[in-house]
């Protein structure tokens, strides 16, 4: 089974070249940057020792951030990496001030690369986190006798059946994972079947707060603008969610005066496409880029730049969740939640089931499944009572993490 792996990446590696302009013309890559996915660096390696995180993508890598913060202060640690595989994580790193870390694009999974990405930055850890596994990477991790831990791990029941049909390919590769966190009890379960060693439940790292006073403030216009308005916010909206929430508007318009609606697509490549059909039910459009010095005729307004929605999950007391419409499995709710967001969504929210079993214990989520209801279940008052027991939730959490890895790390170090 790895031998077909490996046939296929390879195939998969011919074509890269082709593929990575495609996805430059459309302004999903870094035209300056995607050689570093090809293990090709321009960044220098820092004498002493390395840890390594490594995640998906925009969520992924805000988890880790408070544990950032942490090891930057560890002077035991000369330098710590972070990588990975999306343009939109890449700017949103960049908005962060840090001293030590820096980010790179994770490389091709194929032997040759894999070997050369290790061989360079010589990492004394390796911390995967999420649903990130890689069977290439991970031999050659292990190979190299580098500790590897999957971090805040989480296998919906769907992967857990995919993975079960390849099982004895699928033990070969997770049984090279030193130790496992799982965000769930039930991701716990599949990885004891799955033969993943040391399983450490702690609780989900996405509870835990990234706090970041600049980045999290609206200009002093925009500001002024917003709060002649009464404001709800659809978030990580997926191909057709701004359509069902832009009619959700017309509806809620009927009632409410001054309304606006804050559209924060998952991908902004597709901010274009999604003005042209808001536009073609009759509303007026803004854009977030175009920093418009007024909002007064604006129904929506479109977030079309990076790292920006946090700032108007800060300022919406009703927060819609994209990829539940559609059949995404959710995303993230957490974020708003903690800022005592009503949560609304989908009936698709495979991916954050524990999460949102604890927001519905908290009557503060709700399942739409029409523009219509979504309207009549929008309120303009926040739950902070709520929100600052989801807070107390995740700092929980991250002191236990931050606990149980310094312990790792300081045994860890010991052998080196």
């Amino acid at each position: 089974m790895l031998f077909l792996y490996h046939i296929i990446i390879f195939l998969i590696t011919i074509f890269s070249p082709i593929i990575i302009f495609y996805r430059i013309l459309k302004n999903k890559e870094d035209k300056k940057r995607f050689i570093e996915k090809f293990s090709i660096t321009k960044k220098k390696r820092a004498k002493g020792k390395l840890i390594w995180f490594h995640g998906a993508s925009v969520g992924e890598i805000l988890s880790i951030v408070p544990l950032i913060k942490n090891y930057e202060k560890n002077n035991s640690i000369a330098q710590i990496l972070i990588t990975s595989s999306t343009l939109s994580s890449s700017k949103v790193f960049q908005k962060f001030k840090f001293k030590k870390t820096i980010h790179q694009f994770y490389p091709i999974d194929n032997l040759f690369f894999t070997n050369k990405f290790l061989r360079f930055w010589k990492p004394c850890m390796a911390v995967f986190v999420d649903s990130e596994i890689w069977p290439c990477m991970y031999n050659n991790i292990n190979d190299k006798k580098i500790p590897l831990i999957l971090l805040n791990a989480r296998l919906t029941r769907k992967t857990f059946k995919k993975w079960m049909m390849i099982r004895f390919f699928a033990r070969s590769i997770f049984n090279k994972i030193t130790i496992t966190y799982p965000q769930n009890l039930e991701t716990a379960q599949y990885l004891k079947i799955l033969r993943a060693n040391n399983i450490r439940h702690l609780g989900n790292l996405k509870f835990a707060e990234n706090f970041e006073e600049n980045l999290d403030r609206i200009n002093i216009n925009l500001k002024k603008e917003l709060k002649k308005k009464k404001i709800w916010v659809a978030s990580s909206t997926h191909k057709n969610e701004e359509v069902f929430c832009a009619k959700a508007h017309i509806e809620l318009k009927k009632k409410v005066k001054n309304l606006i609606t804050v559209i924060i697509p998952r991908h902004i490549h597709r901010s274009e496409e999604i003005i042209l059909d808001i536009k073609n039910l009759g509303l007026k459009v803004s854009q977030h880029s175009a920093k418009p010095k007024s909002l007064k005729d604006t129904d929506i307004y479109i977030v079309d730049t990076f790292g920006e929605t946090k700032k108007f999950h800060k300022i919406g007391s009703s927060v819609f969740l994209g990829g539940s419409i559609i059949d995404r499995g959710g995303q993230n709710p957490l974020e708003a939640a903690r800022f005592g967001a009503k949560i609304l969504h989908g009936p698709n929210t495979d991916n954050f089931k524990d999460v949102y079993k604890l927001l519905k214990l908290f009557n503060v989520s709700k399942k739409i499944l029409t523009p219509k209801k979504l309207a009549s279940s929008i309120t303009f008052r926040k739950n902070k009572i709520i929100g600052n027991k989801i807070k107390d939730i995740g700092q929980n959490i991250l002191k236990k993490t931050i606990k149980e890895l310094d312990y790792f790390i300081i045994d860890e170090f010991k052998k080196t």
